[in-house]
């Protein structure tokens, strides 16, 4: 197996990898940043928000927009640097985001806050359409985390943490989702951040089990990528497509101030075979 390197260090909660233009985007949740970071591992502020979560995805008009979680909104990144409002969300208490090749915006959020101990209650996923307008388009996810849209725009895959699976759903051709069903039955991983591949294949990053999994539809595991900490999120980039980012940090627990041991928190990258397909 290839080499696991690190291109970012001394970091704090790091999540939602994005690759774009050459580039590799990061969240660190723990300071408010998106950092941009190069092949080499030189590291600039792209943006700021004072979120957490603090999840994005790149817009095919080429913006990247931004879900700030505590003010219910979803932000855009202007050419400027400037940040403007795409949509209105209703309401605080959001997690991941992917855009899919048509632009829309899928969003999702559980529907309690485990990180200052509410009674639990299963959560959604929503569309936002280009006109701003927001509507849900899933429910009963008992937790759900990364999401991911197939190269031919036709599938989302949601990671269902609490339920250790990824399900999936056809997209529509208005955006609405249907066919629900479970792509994989992960047994006892427990998928955070994910990414497909260009063989139909997903990609998961687990936190308890410090490890980044490859799995089949139906859920064969395919290879497995040890990590000596949590791993949180994945994305496949690189200039051939074929190098795998993981956001890695030592988990301390959802109730902990801060949930991460400081500085702990990493980028990562493995060159792995088959490239990546769709989004993030």
């Amino acid at each position: 197996m290839a080499e696991l390197r690190a291109l970012l260090t001394g970091r704090g909660l790091v999540e939602s990898p994005r690759w774009h233009d050459g580039r590799l985007y990061v969240s660190d949740w723990s300071s408010g940043e998106v950092v941009s970071v190069d092949l080499t591992g030189r590291s600039e502020v792209f943006a700021r928000v004072d979120s957490l979560p603090l999840c994005t995805s790149w817009h095919p008009d080429g913006r990247l927009l931004i879900v700030s979680s505590r003010d219910g909104a979803l932000l855009r990144r202007e050419a400027d640097g400037t940040l403007s409002t795409y949509a209105d969300l209703g309401r605080p208490g959001w997690n991941d985001i992917v855009v899919d090749g048509r632009g829309n915006a899928y969003v999702n959020g559980a529907g309690f806050d485990p990180m200052t101990g509410q009674t639990f209650g299963t959560g959604s996923v929503h569309l936002v359409e280009a006109d701003g307008s927001v509507r849900q388009v899933a429910d009963d996810i008992a937790f759900p985390n990364g999401m991911a849209v197939t190269a031919d725009n036709a599938t989302l895959v949601v990671a269902d943490s609490y339920r250790h699976e990824l399900v999936a759903f056809t997209i529509g051709d208005d955006g609405g989702l249907s066919d629900r069903r479970v792509w994989a039955d992960l047994v006892d991983g427990t998928p955070d951040g994910i990414c497909v591949d260009a063989e139909g294949a997903a990609w998961y990053a687990d936190v308890p089990a410090q490890r980044c999994v490859r799995v089949a539809e139906g859920g064969s595991v395919l290879q497995v990528v040890e990590l000596d900490r949590g791993g949180f999120a994945c994305v496949l980039g690189g200039l051939d497509g074929r190098t795998l980012f993981i956001a890695a940090a030592r988990w301390r627990g959802m109730t902990q101030v801060p949930p991460v041991a400081p500085g702990s928190g990493q980028l990562l990258a493995i060159e792995v075979d088959v490239p990546g397909a769709g989004w993030p």
